[in-house]
């Protein structure tokens, strides 16, 4: 029965991923409360690409706002520019259930 709790919980998550432009690279401490704000926000991932100078948060927007998002990021005084807008293929997760064909063999 613990299996159908959990499914039934993850159904109803909306992930999304946003990716905004640092104005700086971060620091030790500013990964670690990304980490710890993690954890107690519900923030799923995070991802800092260095070349770009750039970070990604997957987080579950049926619990979060975009603007919650940015309060976190900001009492963790991290140095964020703007929001990029990502075009062509990524790598984001699905957030609306997949359809199978289903065939019958008679």
């Amino acid at each position: 029965m613990l299996e159908f709790a959990s499914a039934a919980i993850l159904s109803g998550m909306t992930l999304i991923e946003i990716t905004y432009q640092l104005r700086a690279p971060l620091t030790p401490q500013q990964l670690a409360m990304l980490g710890e704000f993690a954890n107690t926000y519900g923030l799923r991932r995070f991802r800092v690409d260095e070349g770009k100078n750039q970070l990604s948060l997957e987080y579950d927007a049926s619990r979060l706002k975009e603007t919650q998002v940015m309060h976190v990021l900001r009492a963790a005084k991290i140095p964020v520019t703007g929001k990029m807008e990502i075009g062509g293929t990524d790598d984001r997760l699905p957030t609306e259930p997949s359809t199978l064909a289903v065939s019958r063999v008679s």
